[in-house]
């Protein structure tokens, strides 16, 4: 069943993508289309609500800061997010990163109902996926961006609820932050957010400019009009000036920053052992992946002087099975390849392989500001500094939260 529900979301995604031609993907093209225009009016509706305070967003007494985007994955977040926490952390700040856990193991479905029918919100606390301590949680139960985040950033706090006004009031409580970082948090209106970051992929701004489910975008293009400061992600050398022209045309105020995503180093995904950028130039590769975009990953291996002889791609955020992983090591060796090469996201989802027959290696990535330093040192600047003026004092809440085991 997970195999086959995992096609039909291949499939779906191949047509969202314009992947897909053919009579079953002009129906289904037709039929997204109608939810689409429906989805459209919710947005909008939904947005208004909160604007005229219809509907009213939770004060927390401290800096709260949305990373995020119009379009659904692949825009590079988790690194930009990564980035940021760790330039607050250097400059003083006690940080904590909010995020919902997408795709992670839900709780019991009659608890959830019982919580939710007697508002008893101390039966679920956050689930705490590091305590700036140590990792507490694994990416089945944490998510992947959190379980990744977490591992990446010592001394940070990763807390994941859908109802982030609750985690937000832990991470003040019980862990003394003094700025909150919402992760995937532009549609999150429930918890207000004084600055937006928002992130637009160059390679594909605004997808196929279609609303959800028939394309991409989470919110129309003008939404973008939210944003404090936009940031441009997988750029290159050469600016797009078509992109950043319309970007402008849809925000007249928001600082612009383009950034890159730098291949850093290669590394064992089971010793630790990190190479350099170059160790796999002129080497022939399998690579697997489970990401939203497979084809941005493989063609950056290629960039980096690898060959890729076997590829295989599965859904986002798909969970591998040992057996899946043993199959494809096994094609690999056949063809007497050198390596099996992923991304760093897609390791967590791994299955422990003992004594796999070729190194298996993950690509290291972060991000490089190529144009807008001063707009990131700005950015920072206000954060910092808003940080050390006020200091948080939540506001009474209708929520109680429960210290998290």
């Amino acid at each position: 069943m997970r195999v086959l529900l995992e096609r039909l979301e291949r499939f779906a995604v191949d047509v969202i993508l314009e992947r897909r031609e053919g009579g079953r993907a002009d129906a289904l093209k037709f039929v997204l289309g109608g939810f689409s225009a429906l989805y459209t009016r919710i947005v909008q509706v939904r947005l208004a609500f909160y604007r005229h305070r219809i509907l009213r967003a939770q004060e927390l007494g401290c800096r709260v800061v949305s990373i995020g985007n119009l379009t659904v994955g692949g825009t590079g977040k988790t690194p930009v997010a990564e980035m940021l926490a760790r330039s607050l952390q250097e400059r003083g700040r006690r940080v904590a990163i909010l995020s919902r856990g997408y795709k992670s193991v839900p709780r019991p479905f009659f608890q959830r109902l019982r919580a939710k029918l007697f508002k008893n919100h101390e039966l679920f606390p956050p689930r705490i996926v590091s305590d700036g301590q140590s990792v507490l949680l694994d990416s089945r139960h944490a998510g992947d961006e959190p379980h990744m985040l977490a591992k990446n950033l010592p001394g940070v706090c990763v807390l994941v609820d859908k109802d982030r006004v609750k985690s937000g009031l832990l991470a003040l409580r019980q862990f003394d932050s003094d700025i909150l970082l919402l992760d995937d948090g532009l549609q999150y209106q429930r918890l207000r957010h004084r600055m937006d970051v928002v992130l637009v992929d160059r390679q594909s701004p605004f997808g196929n400019e279609h609303l959800l489910p028939r394309g991409t975008l989470r919110e129309p293009p003008a939404n973008l009009r939210r944003a404090s400061y936009i940031i441009i992600t997988k750029s290159s050398p050469d600016p797009d000036q078509e992109l950043l022209a319309r970007i402008r045309r849809l925000n007249r105020t928001a600082d612009i920053i383009e950034c890159s995503h730098a291949p850093r180093y290669w590394e064992d995904i089971r010793s630790g052992e990190r190479f350099p950028i170059d160790h796999l130039e002129g080497h022939h590769v399998g690579a697997i992946s489970g990401i939203a975009r497979p084809e941005s990953f493989e063609e950056g291996v290629r960039q980096l002087g690898a060959t890729i002889d076997v590829a295989k791609g599965f859904a986002d955020h798909h969970r591998y099975t040992k057996k899946e992983i043993l199959r494809f090591l096994e094609w690999c060796d056949r063809r007497s390849l050198d390596a099996l090469v992923t991304t760093e996201k897609d390791t967590v989802r791994f299955p422990d392989i003992e004594s796999p027959p070729i190194p298996m290696l993950f690509l290291r990535v972060e991000i490089e500001i190529l144009r807008g330093h001063e707009h990131w040192e700005d950015l920072l600047n206000r954060l910092v500094g808003s940080a050390i003026a006020a200091k948080p004092h939540p506001v009474v809440s209708k929520h109680t939260v429960a210290t998290a085991p």
